[in-house]
């Protein structure tokens, strides 16, 4: 299978910080443990103050699933209010080359 990366770029919601939306992960993290394929996550932030959140899994197929959970089954997340939702940009990725 190909590897698929889910790539979320986001400001936080006026008055919050990077560390407060990394913060109300807690349940989605838990949430993507769960789902099949699912790899790894890294929650990072740019020079600007811009959250990265980058999600692998194992084929596209799995990514999609997985995504479309946040915004269906995990719709009452705490995540959500720490996001300035004008802001974000989502992508799902093919991995093209992957080096260890």
């Amino acid at each position: 299978m190909t590897e698929a990366l889910e790539i979320t770029t986001l400001r936080p919601a006026p008055g919050l910080t990077a560390a407060d939306f990394a913060a109300a992960n807690a349940d989605i993290d838990e949430y993507l443990r769960r789902q099949p394929g699912f790899l790894w996550r890294r929650i990072v932030q740019r020079d600007d103050g811009t959250v990265v959140d980058i999600v692998a899994y194992d084929s596209r197929a799995h990514a999609e699933r997985g995504a479309s959970g946040i915004m269906g089954e995990m719709g009452n997340s705490p995540v959500h209010s720490t996001i300035d939702h004008s802001t974000v940009d989502w992508q799902l990725t093919t991995v093209l080359r992957h080096v260890q």
